[in-house]
């Protein structure tokens, strides 16, 4: 398994800060910048998406707002550079509330896959 580099792990940690002073602020741009024009934002577990490029991920912040916000718990990269972090919602008091699966290049995000459960 391939270690995260401090620039992947930067970045994560960026995403990390970026994603919760969104929700508790409720501005959603600087978050949103974080995705690559093209990337892709999937859930499983829940009814949504997938969202298909930034526009439509900045729609679907504005449509249906976060209102927790996240710490990771455990972070891995996978043999062809997927960053998986598992995280707790902070109303679920540090217990795993599912798990983050991003494709990052560079300083953008091309893919992020949100697990529940």
């Amino acid at each position: 398994m391939p270690r995260m580099g401090d620039p992947l792990r930067a970045f994560l940690e960026r995403h990390v800060r970026t994603f919760n002073a969104a929700v508790e602020s409720g501005e959603f741009v600087p978050l949103v910048e974080l995705f690559a024009p093209d990337a892709r934002l999937e859930f499983v577990g829940v009814p949504v998406g997938p969202f298909e490029g930034r526009e439509a991920i900045a729609a679907a912040y504005a449509a249906q707002p976060p209102t927790d916000t996240m710490t990771i718990l455990d972070t891995e990269v996978e043999p062809d550079g997927t960053a998986v972090e598992s995280f707790s919602w902070s109303s679920d008091g540090g217990e795993r509330s599912g798990d983050m699966r991003l494709v990052v290049d560079g300083e953008q995000i091309r893919r992020l896959v949100v697990s529940f459960g």
